[in-house]
């Protein structure tokens, strides 16, 4: 079997765009993958460019000899574009794989060790800005059995927050957890927003909130920091995102960053790279909780994983997404009591319609963080729950 083509698609989602690979061979057999790169896109199609000329001819089913050269010949190496592309590809690779034997991707990685996997939600929150509205949202997730909720509460704030700013963060937190009940899993999102003494300030004031854990406290420049916060925090700390490499990942465990680690499959080198980084993390007893907000080819690569890994903790999925997410491709993704159902079906589970994603072109998308608009992140009128088991 031979490599015959590589193709790019990009897909408007209103809050990003979504970043498709496709590896076509010469035996009808072809994979996709999943790079999504928010507010990248253009360098990660140039990155996949680079890779195509090199795995043009090759054998898709020697995944490892063909990362690990890529890898090794990239002069530059990491870093959040060359990891993004490379992962696509290798997702990509893996797909193809299992479609060849048959089996879901999980099997050739050494089986299965769950049926299901409980999910956290995200983006549950979409249009909310007071209290109030956050904890109406937080109650209607509850409602449709979700056991978990993940959201930002802290506005524009860059490195530092004042007094009222970090009182109102507060009265969000305190009044999604007034409605939905100490039985509610919270974890807080960051995003890499706080300096070290604001870091920590925040994470003793969640603390009688009981967080699952206070995620990415302190930009991804300084794993000193990080680790800094995490030995003054009450709360559990997770990050890692925006780790891309082992010798990174590796670093990033040595000075004990995070109680959970989020490596993300679509950035990270792919699913055998996550596999050898949650390996690493089980060998100190750090459970991963991967990152995983993007689109159905990512999630379905996280749902493989996260039927093959003994310390992966909780699943991240958006818990809505742009009406048009369904005509992308054939994903089924099964909901019950707060729980996905781990895919059966061979590879991935899934296949890319290509010419619907050809209806929802590119279109720039800037980061929202820094700018008061974080929950804008669905178009008015097209919003649309796409789990099979959830109305």
């Amino acid at each position: 079997m031979k490599i015959t083509a590589v193709k790019t698609y990009v897909v408007h989602a209103y809050r990003t765009n979504f970043v498709f690979v496709k590896v076509e061979t010469d035996e009808g057999v072809s994979g996709v993958g999943e790079g999504t790169l928010e507010y990248k896109e253009n360098a990660l199609l140039g990155a996949v460019e680079d890779l195509r000329r090199r795995v043009i001819g090759r054998d898709p089913m020697q995944i490892e000899a063909l990362t690990h050269e890529l890898y090794r010949d990239s002069y530059w190496r990491s870093g959040a574009v060359l990891q993004s592309a490379l992962s696509a590809l290798e997702i990509a690779l893996w797909d193809i794989k299992g479609k060849r034997y048959g089996v879901p991707v999980y099997e050739l990685l050494g089986g299965k060790v769950r049926d299901e996997i409980l999910l956290y939600a995200n983006g549950w929150f979409a249009g909310a800005k007071t209290p109030a509205e956050f904890a109406c949202a937080a109650k209607a997730a509850v409602a449709k059995g979700v056991r978990a909720l993940k959201w930002d509460p802290f506005g524009s704030a860059c490195l530092h927050m004042d007094n009222k700013a970090l009182h109102r963060a507060m009265e969000c937190v305190e009044a999604v957890r007034g409605e939905v009940g100490g039985d509610i899993e919270l974890l807080i999102e960051g995003h890499g927003r706080f300096d070290v003494a604001t870091g920590i300030r925040v994470a003793r004031s969640l603390s009688p909130f009981e967080p699952m854990f206070f995620e990415e406290p302190t930009p991804p420049d300084s794993l000193e920091a990080l680790a800094e916060v995490r030995r003054h925090s009450p709360v559990p700390i997770a990050a890692g995102e925006r780790v891309y490499s082992l010798p990174q990942f590796s670093e990033f465990l040595t000075r004990g960053c995070a109680d959970f680690a989020q490596p993300d499959v679509s950035h990270c080198g792919g699913i055998l790279a996550l596999k050898k980084m949650a390996a690493m993390a089980e060998g100190k007893y750090v459970s991963v909780a991967p990152h995983n907000p993007s689109g159905p080819v990512a999630n379905a690569a996280t749902l493989q994983l996260a039927g093959s890994l003994t310390n992966f903790a909780i699943l991240e999925i958006m818990l809505t997404d742009v009406s048009w997410r369904g005509e992308l491709t054939d994903e089924c993704v099964e909901y019950r009591d707060g729980h996905i159902k781990i895919p059966d079906g061979p590879g991935l589970g899934l296949t890319l319609h290509e010419e619907a994603c050809g209806q929802y072109p590119f279109q720039p998308v800037d980061l929202r963080h820094y700018q008061g608009t974080l929950t804008d992140i669905r178009p008015a009128g097209g919003t649309a729950y796409y789990f099979k088991g959830i109305e």
